[in-house]
């Protein structure tokens, strides 16, 4: 039978319940244990596809596409899924499916839809039963789909919320059906440590508690954010105003890495609580154990830091990028080598040029992906650049293409060239829609979306990168380099090192005569920290071997 890990947020949203469930994930992990993982989020989005990253963060893709059918002839493909399903995939090194992300937009569309098809005839649709039973059966499908040992499920959002109502009452009931040791309850909250007293405060806390208490539920755990680790006097005051004991009042401080958090929570007995909450061995596989241990010293101990600059249009937010900035500190980890990454508002370029020279100072430059308008000629600005002066460049998705398009007005002399996404008039669209996304109207869960297979060409980067002429990898986008304009490119160092096994559509380019790579897909996506991605293993080698190979030349310049 399932067991269930539920995982709530108090206080504020953004405190890192994501890192929280998948370390939890981990802890069970560590033991044997067979784990899944699911996000709850409340907004009225069918997923998160159409969201603005500045103001949702990352939309994460899963390998698989998903046919969300709330009634008989009515589908809807969903890959596209919420930030924290990375984190769960780089913890727990599986592949999440995009069925175990509910939103509130699926729940309400799937009602409305039923109701109109007739199968509430005769009766009332409300909140209670109908909105928490659709939960709870969405629940229950997920643990059924790969029946894990645990199941552990993040509520999005904070107590309190009108959104997150009717999950937290499906949770009530969920825990009132089910027998006492196949669920826990784990609170996360925000306990800030006030310097100018010198103390940290669990009024907000209490308070949070107190809202969850009001409905129906007690927390067995309860976990602290701070960025000191808790003292042993402000975990016995939540215990006592919080009604847990004093072993289930956990820390969560700020970590030099946040893969450090499962062994944090290790030494504090948490797997060992939870194992006991839930009637479950306690048999620690000190080999899993260990090995983590170890990929962890290898984040925090570091022999040398090379700086990245990241060159895009959502710099506001850095979790916009979250899965980059991590693949890029896994690869940076295999090398004992700490990335710090420099984020750059593309815009800037555009209302200053001669800023554009900033970019010299990096190791390499990453070009991230996007959409629309805003932002863009500084991002082709900073390709640009980097041709001209054969600096370590990646490109992904939107970043692949706006590389080509420099390329072209670089080497081509097209000075018009662009989009049709940015410009669509261009007198040169070197890069357009895909044929099959001419037709598309709808704009949700319609772009290329999940893993494809790639047909990789020998004696190129990312060959060197792979190793392999088949590989698979994530897409998320509509538009695409145009192949013609690829071939008169290829006349002047430009070189197509892969295709889509399926459209034939380029999958990636590179330049002949630098360390210059765009790859249309999103490893990042499938990166971990025991296993980093390809391509961005081969990029910041690439950066060490080309630093290593300046300091000797000075040398002997010197």
């Amino acid at each position: 039978m399932v067991k269930y890990v539920f995982i709530t947020g108090g206080v504020l949203s953004g405190i890192g319940k994501g890192v929280v469930t998948a370390s939890i994930g981990k802890l069970f992990q560590f033991r044997g244990y067979s784990v899944d993982a699911m996000k709850i989020d409340p907004y009225l989005n069918v997923d998160p596809g159409t969201l603005n990253p500045i103001e949702h963060g990352e939309v994460f893709v899963c390998e698989e596409i998903w046919k969300f059918q709330p009634v008989p002839g009515q589908a809807f493909n969903i890959a596209e899924v919420d930030q924290d399903f990375g984190t769960y995939e780089r913890f727990l090194d599986v592949y999440m499916h995009p069925q175990n992300n509910i939103t509130s937009g699926q729940i309400y569309l799937s009602i409305v839809l039923k109701e109109r098809f007739g199968e509430y005839l005769g009766k009332t649709v409300q909140v209670i039963p109908h909105v928490t039973n659709e939960i709870k059966k969405r629940i229950i499908d997920a643990s059924r789909r790969r029946n894990p040992d645990i199941l552990v499920v993040e509520v999005g959002g904070t107590v309190g919320d009108i959104e997150t109502m009717p999950y937290l009452e499906a949770i009530r009931q969920l825990r009132l059906e089910y027998p006492r040791d196949q669920t826990v309850l784990v609170h996360v909250t925000l306990i800030p440590y006030l310097g100018t007293v010198g103390q940290h405060k669990t009024k907000p806390t209490q308070h949070s508690v107190k809202v969850l208490q009001s409905m129906g539920l007690q927390p067995d755990i309860i976990i602290g954010r701070s960025d000191k680790p808790l003292p042993e006097d402000v975990k016995e005051k939540v215990s006592l105003f919080c009604n847990v004991p004093k072993n289930a009042v956990i820390s969560d401080p700020d970590l030099e890495t946040i893969y450090d958090l499962p062994l944090i929570f290790e030494e504090q007995g948490l797997g060992e609580l939870l194992c006991q909450l839930l009637g479950l061995n306690n048999l620690i596989k000190h080999d899993i154990v260990n090995e983590w241990k170890i990929l962890v010293e290898r984040f925090k101990n570091t022999r040398d830091v090379i700086d990245i600059a990241m060159v895009g249009k959502y710099c506001k937010i850095t979790d916009s990028y979250i899965s980059i900035n991590e693949a890029l500190k896994h690869a940076g980890g295999y090398f004992n080598t700490k990335v710090r990454l420099n984020f750059i508002e593309s815009e800037e370029f555009e209302n200053n040029p001669e800023k554009l020279s900033i970019l010299s100072s990096y190791d390499g430059i990453l070009l991230t992906p996007g959409f629309g308008v805003r932002g863009v000629e500084g991002m082709i600005m900073s390709a640009q650049y980097a041709l001209k002066n054969k600096i370590p460049l990646l490109g992904i998705c939107f970043g692949a293409q706006l590389l080509f398009i420099a390329f072209t007005r670089e080497f081509l002399g097209l000075r018009d060239a662009n989009s049709t996404e940015v410009k669509p008039d261009a007198a040169h669209p070197v890069v357009d829609l895909l044929e099959e996304q001419k037709k598309t109207q709808a704009l949700g869960g319609t772009m290329k979306l999940g893993s494809r297979r790639i047909i990789v060409k020998k004696d190129t980067k990312l060959y060197k990168a792979y190793n392999s002429t088949e590989i698979i990898e994530r897409f998320r986008h509509r538009y695409n380099i145009v192949p013609h304009y690829a071939s008169i490119a290829e006349e002047k160092g430009l070189v197509v090192s892969s295709y889509d096994a399926e459209d034939n559509s380029i999958c990636s380019i590179e330049i002949r005569d630098a360390w210059i790579v765009g790859v249309q897909f999103h490893p990042e996506f499938k990166s971990r920290p025991n296993k980093p991605s390809p391509i961005y293993l081969e990029f910041i080698r690439h950066i060490l071997e080309d630093r290593k190979k300046k300091q000797i030349k000075n040398i002997y310049d010197l």
